[in-house]
């Protein structure tokens, strides 16, 4: 009562025609075939440049696009791999204590110049690798070379900072314990290197409260150097300036030590780990175990595998089967995550408690099916289209061709590697993709880590695995 209905009115006349014309359309839209894609591009790196100078830095120059930018990027071998084993993090607040302040330039001097060169400047520690970069307009990239050159060369390591980037971290590492992702990530690297530096996820709140000058110096001293070192200048710029600049404003650094070489030792076996988080409503789940690193033969085939498994598209089987077809989860997600002479593979989602285990069941379940019988053809195909596009297009840029090519010198992945990518990934058959998820997806090896509320999920897991702490 008091609502005012709304008639609905047959359709007429003119009306009535319109209807019909698109009803009988969108009846021939649905029996037509999408057109078919386009034969798949291989990645062209523009020429580039490289050298070395007598200290045994290295440099790579790539002139590349159309835009009046050029992206400066220094390399170091040096990273959470080097810490002392009760220095988790030193590295990080090392990378970034180096831009605060050179013993010719305040903090403040060091942003005002970037900034009037149209850019800015970053710095950071990764597990192998460390870095600064910026990214500025083109006719400062020569500057630019001389200010990167100054902060790797001449950090000042003010001490009045050091309280302020110590309490950065702590509330860093406050963030990272209250996210369930974190936790399940650190205990599944713990459970695969054990003491390595690459199972050492992260600090404590007494280890960051401890470092001290001399600690961030010492550091800095024993593993900052040239031959450690590889410059990437990317974009467009004057070539003959740029190289004079890298000439004069790294040619007097020392050369310092070789890369440490620290390969981490693996040998898992199933297991099933519950890190209790009280009061979940959901558990994260970790499923993998290592597999070959970016420089054996088999790392495209085993990248095809991820992308066909769980890794980047909604094609992929588990993301098919507990996202679209079940509804356990919102955004499941397969990876491949290296280091140096180290990688393993790991699915993970996010589920509600009750479907913890099936979860788990329908993740082994389509590991299983790969390794069982191989991908047809077009589901194949279609992954290897959706893989070379999103390599061609996530490297069509400064910031990507730098970070490939890095990645590429890291590994050794050789001067082919990004031109014959594509062509590789596509001529890999079903029978390749099946026989690396056998050889390297195996069952009793693979590490199941659960963040959530124990008492609601450990029952549901105990016929996955043996449980460790």
């Amino acid at each position: 009562m008091g609502k005012t209905m709304r008639k609905i009115m047959p359709l007429t006349g003119r009306g009535c025609i319109l209807a019909a014309v698109f009803i009988a359309l969108s009846a021939g839209a649905e029996r037509q075939a999408p057109p078919e894609g386009g034969k798949p591009k291989d990645f062209i790196l523009p020429a580039k440049e490289d050298f070395e100078l007598a200290n045994g830095l290295r440099a790579t120059l790539v002139s590349y696009g159309q835009v009046p930018k050029a992206m400066v990027g220094l390399m170091v071998r040096t990273g959470n791999l080097n810490e002392p084993e009760n220095e988790v993090w030193l590295a990080n607040v090392a990378a970034r204590f180096m831009r605060e302040g050179t013993v010719g330039r305040s903090a403040k001097e060091i942003a005002a110049a970037a900034a009037r060169m149209g850019g800015g400047v970053n710095s950071g520690a990764g597990s192998d690798t460390s870095g600064i970069n910026g990214d500025v307009l083109s006719e400062f990239a020569p500057e630019f070379i001389r200010l990167v050159a100054d902060i790797a060369q001449n950090p000042l390591f003010p001490e009045t900072e050091l309280g302020r980037l110590k309490n950065d971290q702590l509330r860093t590492l406050s963030i990272q314990l209250s996210q369930p992702e974190t936790l399940a990530l650190a205990k599944f690297r713990k459970t695969i290197y054990g003491d390595h530096p690459y199972g050492r996820l992260l600090s404590t709140a007494e280890t960051i409260k401890g470092f001290t000058m001399d600690k961030i110096r010492s550091y800095y001293e024993a593993n900052f150097g040239a031959v450690r070192s590889h410059l990437y200048v990317v974009g467009r710029f004057d070539a003959k300036a740029v190289k004079r600049a890298i000439r004069d404003a790294f040619g007097g650094w020392k050369r310092g030590p070789a890369p440490a070489i620290l390969p981490a030792k693996t040998d898992t076996r199933r297991s099933v780990a519950v890190v209790d988080r009280p009061g979940s409503q959901q558990s994260t789940l970790y499923v993998g175990l290592p597999v070959v690193d970016p420089s054996h033969t088999d790392s495209l085939a085993l990248e095809v595998v991820n992308f066909l498994l769980g890794g980047g598209s909604f094609l992929s089987r588990i993301t098919a089967n507990i996202r679209e077809n079940k509804g356990y989860t919102y955004s499941p997600y397969s990876t491949i995550s290296t280091r140096y002479r180290d990688a393993y593979w790991v699915q993970v989602a996010s589920v509600g408690n009750t479907v913890t285990a099936p979860a788990l069941k329908e993740i082994l379940y389509e590991i299983d099916r790969l390794r069982e019988e191989p991908p047809a053809d077009k589901e194949l195909k279609d992954i290897q289209n959706f893989m070379s596009g999103t390599f061609v297009m996530t490297n069509s840029s400064r910031a990507g061709i730098l970070n490939i090519l890095s990645n590429q010198d890291l590994h050794g992945l050789g001067p082919d590697y990004l031109s014959t990518y594509v062509q590789k990934i596509h001529a890999l058959t079903p029978k390749d993709i099946q026989r690396a998820a056998r050889e390297y997806l195996k069952p009793d090896k693979m590490i199941i880590v659960v963040v959530g509320e124990k008492k609601e999920i450990a029952d549901s897991l105990k016929g996955f695995g043996p449980v460790v702490e």
